[in-house]
């Protein structure tokens, strides 16, 4: 299935690498690189990346998976959705995979009395992050270490609980608040793409997901933009949420010694 490619002013840059990285059945894969950080530096390309459902990579799509070197693998799944949908595919790649559930039961989406409040998607991405710390705090130790890398992180649709995980590791490397949220927003165009294929190949999913507030459908980057002040005012900074969940200096210094490069280039306009 042929995939639109997205673009963004990083990939303005003469040889920057493409940021979506398509496969037939796997919708929003691409690469954390060539974000502008802390101190003029970058995040380095073909390091991190973030994903949807991996379970659906096909066994001869292999080749295209690893020439990118991945050598980690971390699922922020439900037990529930990993046993009816599958682990990611032992014969795609030998990884080191690691099942980091961001929370136990996938949430019910109508229970809470804000569904049409702007803020509404961003305060479940709190609840998300609350009942996540065990995986969060994780995924960061996972983050310091340099035999890790390259990494990808991913869920179902690669929007929220990937979209959550993104937006921490990003924050930590001093990326623009901006810059997270057009990030997030990526997912929108490609949640379109997965839906299309989903109406075809899993219909009884797509009846589910249509019965889901229209919030929760989309990447808007105002919904980024709330989720980042709220985690502020509970817990001062993003740095601050890391050492409240075990990080310290060696580890944060080692996350970004291992994602971040020389200083940023100018994209062309």
């Amino acid at each position: 299935m042929d995939q639109p490619q997205t673009t963004d002013p990083v990939e303005a840059l003469a040889g920057a690498p493409q940021r979506t990285i398509a496969f037939e059945a796997v919708f929003n894969f691409r690469d954390l690189g060539g974000y502008p950080a802390a101190d003029g530096r970058e995040v380095r390309w073909r390091r991190l990346f973030r994903a949807d459902g991996l379970h659906r990579l096909r066994a001869h799509e292999g080749e295209q998976f690893r020439a990118l070197g991945i050598t980690t693998v971390i699922d922020l799944r439900t037990d529930q959705e990993v046993e009816a949908r599958g682990r990611f595919p032992t014969e795609v790649a030998s990884v080191d995979y690691h099942h980091l559930p961001l929370f136990d039961v996938e949430p019910d989406w109508h229970r809470y009395d804000d569904v049409e409040a702007p803020d509404y998607l961003a305060r479940r991405y709190i609840d998300m992050l609350d009942s996540g710390r065990s995986a969060v705090r994780t995924t960061l130790e996972l983050l310091a270490r340099p035999s890790a890398y390259p990494l990808v992180f991913h869920c179902a649709a690669g929007k929220d609980r990937t979209g959550i995980t993104a937006a921490v590791t990003l924050g930590l490397l001093g990326v623009p608040d901006e810059v997270i949220a057009d990030d997030y927003a990526l997912s929108h165009e490609a949640m379109a793409r997965m839906n299309a294929w989903a109406e075809v190949h899993t219909p009884e999913v797509m009846e589910r997901l249509a019965a889901y507030p229209p919030a929760v459908g989309g990447a808007q980057p105002q919904t980024m933009t709330h989720f980042l002040a709220l985690l502020r005012e509970r817990h001062g900074t993003i740095e601050g949420l890391a050492r409240q969940l075990g990080a310290d200096d060696e580890v944060l210094a080692a996350i970004r010694s291992n994602l971040l490069t020389g200083p940023r280039l100018t994209a062309s306009r």
